[in-house]
């Protein structure tokens, strides 16, 4: 898994390519922890995302949880494959997929 990062003042943008899962969510978690503080909007570019775990969607869900606190957070460029999965989760209802 690769992870690209985008800051522009309060906007964090994670390019996240490969796969998520148990091997690599801890590496997007500590990211996440370094780089949210003062973040009012944070996007998710999944156009290279082949494969999402359920570790993955805790990541996820962990930083959704964070910001609702502070600001908004929205998924893009979400595959076919990668969306049946927040679908059959229910992460489609939680998260701003555009």
């Amino acid at each position: 898994m690769t992870i690209k990062k985008q800051k522009n003042g309060t906007e964090l943008t994670l390019a996240v390519e490969g796969r998520l899962d148990t091997v690599t969510s801890p590496e997007l978690e500590a990211a996440l922890k370094e780089e949210l503080n003062g973040i009012e909007s944070l996007t998710f570019d999944f156009s290279a995302l082949d494969y999402i775990s359920s570790a993955g969607l805790r990541v996820l869900l962990s930083a959704q949880k964070q910001m609702n606190k502070q600001g908004e957070m929205k998924v893009t460029g979400v595959s076919e494959i990668i969306m049946e999965i927040f679908e059959v989760t229910g992460f489609s209802d939680i998260l701003t997929i555009e």
